[in-house]
């Protein structure tokens, strides 16, 4: 399907939408990505960056292997 089938498609479907909470989500996922602005963030996802970073900067961090050990692992005793 091309670009444009897509979009007539999308729009199509849109409009047979009867349930507000689904045009809700619509419209956020469209506000997020069309808008050109910077994007604002809350004090509590600032405070996560900055713990993130924290952890990064002391490697109190996962490798992906050591991740992926750890899930076979919990699998594992299922």
């Amino acid at each position: 399907m091309n670009t444009s089938d897509l979009k007539a498609d999308l729009i199509n479907r849109i409009s047979q939408l009867k349930e507000k909470r689904i045009m809700d989500e619509v419209q956020k996922l469209l506000d997020f990505e069309l808008n050109e602005n910077e994007h604002i963030l809350t004090e509590p996802q600032k405070t996560r960056i900055a713990e993130a970073q924290a952890e990064y900067k002391s490697s109190a961090c996962l490798t992906e292997d050591k991740a992926n050990q750890d899930i076979e692992e919990w699998l594992g005793g299922k």
